[in-house]
């Protein structure tokens, strides 16, 4: 036998259960998106590699993107992320755009990276921006905008939290401690690194960098003290607009979230199953500034955050969440009795579908019995008859798959019958 060829490492096969989960978490990120008045949008899946050049940096051009030559002669690669195409979309029409602009989008994008749990090359992923407002009350809605989501699929406050950190306010401490500026993202990178390193190792690891002991205690109270937000005036604003917009248990304090340490300006947050059995954040976003200076806009403030779908299906799955999986979206299923009914069960489905009854017909004959048994494995929820006795009476029979009954039903009342036994299944 030949090889079986193999799928890309690093994609994902989407079967029906799959697609099922898939589009559960694109229509609960639609409700919620829209729930707060924001429109979709998309960019194109292939991009020119100068546009991640400038702001994503080095690591991510060279090594996570899947780059190539077109037939052009053009170096383009798959979209590795959707901020840069962001900035391009909102820069060409910035003067015509009314503001504050509020998007979201849910695609696929790919990434060059090491397959394991949580990660994928291949990937879907929720985006979602206010643009051209810069308050702590925007701030507050795109993280009430993530705790509706999480709230929607289920995951309740002691299940899933949103940690929150805002990226002056540690500024404002690292100036009490006397960190020089050329070593804050040094500093930074270190405190994203301590839930990952040991105790003393870390210590080690901060006096390498050049903090002196007292700096070293002063950065371990900070970041032990949960209440240092009530000294951020941003951070008062921000979880007053939370409490009104009535998600303020979803969301806590932390001084340990420094996340895009290039990019982010402001607020930061990350989202996390509160279980640890997924190591890596449910989502991710924060405040920027700049956004369209790469692309030759004008400066336009805004604040967004990500979402992939291989983490969230992850805690769904384990969670129990998803809901049950339909093997077709079918209610009814046409029986065909031999091929010389083969038009009268294909009319028959079609005025269930006029009507706007999902139909499957089983489309060669076959013992009633095999039909039935494909009907119960698909879960479809009644099956109907017409053979020689009930095309000459004028009646089909309905039966109930899930409790056994049937009753014949005049062909001009079929509609209206199924509808009203559905209804009640």
């Amino acid at each position: 036998m030949a090889n079986k060829i193999q799928p890309v490492k690093g994609t994902r096969e989407f079967y029906p259960e799959q697609m099922a989960l898939r589009n559960f978490i694109y229509e609960k990120v639609r409700v919620a998106s829209q729930a707060f008045g924001y429109q979709e949008w998309d960019a194109p899946f292939i991009e020119p590699i100068d546009l991640y050049a400038a702001k994503s940096g080095e690591e991510l051009v060279k090594k996570q993107s899947f780059t190539f030559e077109d037939r052009g002669g053009d170096f383009v690669t798959l979209r590795p992320e959707l901020t840069p195409s962001l900035a391009r979309m909102i820069a060409a029409k910035q003067n015509e755009l009314t503001y504050p602009v509020r998007w979201w989008s849910f695609g696929p994008f790919w990434r060059y990276e090491q397959p394991q749990k949580g990660r994928s090359r291949e990937f879907f992923q929720w985006n979602i921006d206010m643009l051209g407002v810069n308050s702590p009350q925007a701030d507050a809605e795109l993280v009430a905008v993530a705790a509706t989501f999480l709230s929607s699929v289920g995951l309740t406050p002691d299940q899933a939290t949103i940690y929150v950190n805002n990226r002056r306010l540690m500024d404002s401490e690292f100036d009490k401690l006397q960190i020089p500026n050329e070593k804050r993202l040094d500093v930074s990178n270190l405190v994203d690194r301590r839930s990952k390193m040991e105790s003393a190792k870390w210590d080690a690891y901060a006096l390498e960098l050049g903090l002196n002991q007292t700096q070293l205690d002063g950065l371990k109270n900070i970041l032990s003290n949960f209440e240092l937000w009530k000294e951020s005036d941003e951070l008062v604003k921000f979880f007053s607009a939370l409490d009104a917009l009535g998600v303020s248990e979803y969301v806590k304090y932390d001084p340990n979230i420094m996340r895009g340490l290039l990019y982010y300006t402001g607020t930061v947050f990350e989202a996390f199953e509160t279980s640890g059995s997924v190591k890596r954040a449910i989502l991710g976003g924060g405040r920027y500034d700049n956004l369209l200076a790469d692309v030759g806009g004008q400066p336009l403030s805004g604040v967004g955050f990500a979402m992939g779908d291989v983490v969230m299906g992850i805690v769904l799955q384990e969670k129990g969440l998803l809901p049950e999986f339909n093997p077709t979206p079918a209610d009814v299923l046409v029986t065909l009795f031999d091929e010389s009914f083969l038009s009268k069960s294909f009319a028959l489905s079609a005025q269930l579908r006029n009507a706007g009854i999902n139909t499957l017909v089983f489309p060669e004959p076959a013992k009633l019995q095999k039909q039935f048994k494909f009907a119960d494995k698909m879960k479809v929820k009644l099956a109907l008859v017409l053979g020689p006795d009930e095309e000459a009476q004028g009646v089909v029979v309905v039966k109930n798959l899930g409790n056994g009954e049937q009753v014949q039903v005049k062909k001009e009342a079929l509609v209206e019958s199924v509808k009203g036994i559905l209804s009640n299944a």
